[in-house]
């Protein structure tokens, strides 16, 4: 283990994985579940289970991991959905604001993402989950993939009208040299990836509505 390692260790007899971010010092940053993220001994935070070392094809330098993870110690926001020990762990290695656990209880990649912030009506993505599943194969169907493009489309301006206000009050932030811009750094992230999640359910769609229509 090093510095800005990504850390994870059992939990409640392994039904769930608690992560945080190695210091390097013999502490680890982590985000102690209903309370906040806290600095505690690697004893402390492995409770006498062995960590396992997260590996990342990429992630970002470690003086910058380390940088985030420090600079949202004492935080009170915890959420189980929205902003767990994983959220934490995976933003301070990628700028990214990602929970695997969270996506793969809910639905695995952009579904999971968009179902978890409940952005979508709740049957258009029950549908729209079918879909992916089965393929389109009745005129019904397809009429599915057309408005849940449609509502798609909405959301997409939606997002991108919420990431231009944050990035303007980023760039307030930055002229007042604020040594605390993780907050509006963290929010702008996740409306961008809840963006990157759009695009990747439109790409899904408009793949199936082609393949629908060349069958025909």
């Amino acid at each position: 283990m090093a510095a800005a390692d990504h850390l994870e260790v059992p939990r409640r007899h392994g039904l769930f994985m608690h992560h945080g971010i190695d210091l390097g010092d013999g502490s680890v940053a982590h985000y102690l579940e209903g309370e906040k993220i806290l600095r505690s001994t690697l004893q402390e935070f492995c409770l006498g289970e062995t960590p396992r070392v997260i590996s990342y094809d990429e992630a970002d330098p470690s003086g910058q991991t380390l940088r985030r993870a420090m600079s949202r110690i004492g935080e009170q926001r915890y959420n189980l959905l929205f902003n767990n020990c994983e959220h934490f762990a995976v933003w301070c290695k990628t700028g990214q604001h990602r929970s695997s656990q969270v996506e793969r209880a809910l639905g695995s990649g952009a579904l999971g993402a968009l179902a978890m912030g409940q952005m979508l009506p709740a049957a258009l993505l029950a549908a729209v989950r079918l879909l992916l599943q089965r393929g389109l194969s009745m005129e019904q169907g397809a009429g599915v993939a057309r408005r849940a493009l449609a509502e798609l489309t909405s959301l997409r301006e939606r997002l991108q009208a919420r990431l231009e206000r944050e990035l303007q009050q980023m760039e307030q932030w930055w002229q007042r040299e604020s040594d605390s811009d993780a907050l509006p750094r963290l929010q702008a992230q996740s409306l961008a990836d809840q963006l990157a999640a759009v695009d990747e359910l439109e790409g899904q769609l408009k793949r199936l509505l082609g393949e629908s229509n060349k069958a025909e």
